[in-house]
């Protein structure tokens, strides 16, 4: 199997996973973005909008049209897959996941000094329940914090959780000297737990079962409505 063709069954596992991640999430609008050009060869990218469900009504079609109903946007994420044959430093293998997210705290929220590890923890513990492994994940969290002034002094401030994080999937097996490069199976379960982290970010309870979700236990932060 040529390059291009192990970067297409690639990203048909992951439509597989975008398309369930549609119908379980109606309060989720994703849609398929341009990739970057210069991180590897080969590259796809999905983003998402978060829209807060109460607008919604308990509609479960899962269709964009019922995400946009929900007119307040709570949380924003991309999600972005590469594939390089020859592989890159920090790599752990030919893929690599980049993965971001940014949602609204409240500000009480982000102040608590731990908002960093529990943040991270919630891209550990789903990439631990619902994937097949992971390495070499790496990220920052960050606390951004958005005052008024001049003209906008009387603007409200505002502060946002932002993480930003890559990982390759774990190989079932290293390949054979000389042996085509064979894609790891589950690749849609690291964009569903990409989408936990966005869920949890945004105060969103996690997946159906089924789906991936992040095991129980930890808190979420408040998340605060845009506009009046």
């Amino acid at each position: 199997m040529d390059a291009a063709a192990t970067f297409r069954s690639a990203v048909s596992s992951l439509e597989a996973g975008l398309q369930q991640l549609r119908q379980a999430r109606p309060d989720i609008m994703f849609e398929i973005q341009p990739p970057p050009r210069k991180l590897a060869p080969y590259a796809a990218a999905v983003g998402a909008t978060v829209h807060d469900p109460a607008p919604l009504g308990g509609s479960g079609s899962g269709d964009r049209s019922a995400a946009q109903d929900g007119d307040t946007e709570i949380g924003w994420g991309s999600f972005v897959l590469l594939y390089d044959p020859a592989g890159q430093a920090g790599w752990a293998g030919p893929l690599r996941m980049i993965a971001y997210v940014r949602a609204e705290l409240d500000p009480e929220i982000a102040a608590d000094p731990l908002i960093g590890q529990v943040g991270w923890s919630w891209l550990t513990e789903a990439l631990d329940t619902g994937t097949a492994g992971y390495q070499r994940a790496s990220g920052t969290v960050t606390r951004v914090v958005t005052e008024g002034f001049g003209a906008k002094q009387g603007q409200p401030v505002s502060t946002d959780f932002e993480l930003r994080a890559s990982w390759s999937p774990a190989e079932p097996t290293a390949p054979a000297p000389g042996a085509a490069y064979r894609v790891p199976p589950g690749l849609d379960r690291h964009l569903s737990a990409w989408c936990d982290v966005l869920c949890a970010a945004s105060g969103l309870p996690p997946l159906p079962a089924g789906v991936s979700a992040l095991r129980p236990g930890h808190s979420q932060p408040q998340r605060r409505k845009r506009g009046p």
